[in-house]
């Protein structure tokens, strides 16, 4: 399968990742364990798994066939 990651990094530091693995955000900061608790109940969540399904999975089936 695919894995979609989408990092948000402040100063060299990641605060912040979407994993379609874990399907959820995850927070490595103070911050982004706060943001990724508002972000996983909030519409962010269904805008990165619907990036998965608009652009990943099918340009993913482009590059591997």
């Amino acid at each position: 399968g695919i894995e979609f990651i989408d990092s948000y990094v402040f100063n060299k530091v990641e605060n912040i990742r979407f994993n379609s693995t874990v399907g959820r955000y995850v927070g490595y900061t103070e911050l982004g364990v706060k943001n990724a608790e508002a972000w996983n109940k909030g519409p962010q969540l269904g805008q990165e798994q619907a990036e998965l399904e608009r652009f990943c999975k099918p340009n993913a089936a482009l590059h591997y066939r």
